[in-house]
């Protein structure tokens, strides 16, 4: 067997064309233009690459886009009296104050200050919880990303039995919340396993389909899968390779080479998940202007 590759470069290309489109519509029929903050504290340049990337696709969608950048130094007050206003600002539909900040700054008091509504990472406890309970919200990126990345390459997880290997509140959580609601697109049986475990191996064995966010390079391989899953990998891991430019590259937390063998389709790393998180910031804001999710 050789697994299908899921080209999440395709997908999140579709979605996006998609949002482009329906602001358009919305432009033109209530004189809405999607509208998206951030907030870059430091110089830590992977942050300002995300920025750049994310203000690109701001462009590319025809939204309005304003970035704030501060020097590491500023106060909590001070950042909080930024978001505050951005809160206020009905221009702009979504905030995001890119991750992490400094640590002399608590990032949980500076997400739960950002307006529930306008919180289009998906992070803001009030967002979660209504995730929890299955109500509409805006919801977490890449595990909405995750989802569509299954539905739209044919793998509908309901009835499937999912392991997600992780726990972290940005993908592990809110996607085992997102599969196991009892709604279309979902209705999974969904276990988490961790680094708690003796053995994760005896839990990714029994999956239909296995979302690898452990956060390392090649933890999962083909031997620990069940022949026939779907192999979803989060992971972004940067390992040494002397073969190429800069001396290193990136590969995912599944084994690729030896999981290609057992699964019936998997993402690459990059080239899969990644793109979808972008794709789908640029529909939680497109949802947040429209103003239907809490109506």
């Amino acid at each position: 067997m050789s697994a299908t590759i899921i080209d999440g470069k395709a997908i999140a290309e579709q979605i996006r064309g998609e949002v482009k489109r329906d602001a358009a519509i919305l432009k033109n029929e209530r004189g809405i233009v999607p509208g998206l903050g951030f907030i870059l504290v430091g110089e830590n340049p992977a942050s300002q690459s995300y920025v750049r990337s994310k203000g690109r696709a701001c462009a590319e969608m025809g939204f309005h886009s304003v970035t704030e950048c501060y020097p590491a130094s500023i106060t909590e007050s001070e950042l909080l009296a930024h978001i505050h206003r951005f809160n206020a600002d009905a221009a702009i539909h979504g905030l995001l104050v890119q991750l992490p900040l400094p640590k002399h700054i608590n990032e949980g008091k500076i997400i739960e200050s950002i307006d529930y509504q306008k919180d289009v990472d998906g992070f803001h406890p009030q967002n979660i919880g209504r995730l929890v309970i299955g109500l509409k919200c805006l919801r977490p990126c890449t595990p909405a990303g995750i989802q569509e990345l299954l539905l739209r390459s044919g793998n509908d997880p309901g009835g499937k039995h999912v392991v997600v290997v992780g726990r972290s509140n940005i993908v592990g959580k809110p996607i085992m919340n997102i599969l196991m609601q009892k709604q279309r697109g979902a209705n999974a049986v969904v276990t988490i396993a961790h680094t708690g475990a003796d053995d994760i191996s005896k839990f990714v064995k029994e999956a239909d389909i296995v979302i690898a966010a452990i956060g390392r390079a090649g933890a999962i391989t083909g031997a620990m899968l069940k022949p026939g899953c779907v192999v979803i990998d989060v992971g972004i891991n940067r390992v040494v390779d002397p073969s190429t430019k800069t001396g290193t590259r990136l590969v995912g937390d599944v084994d690729f080479s030896s999981a290609m063998q057992v699964a019936s389709a998997i993402t690459p790393v990059p080239g899969g998940v990644g793109p979808m998180t972008i794709a789908m910031l640029m529909r939680n804001t497109l949802e947040a202007a429209r103003g239907t999710i809490y109506a």
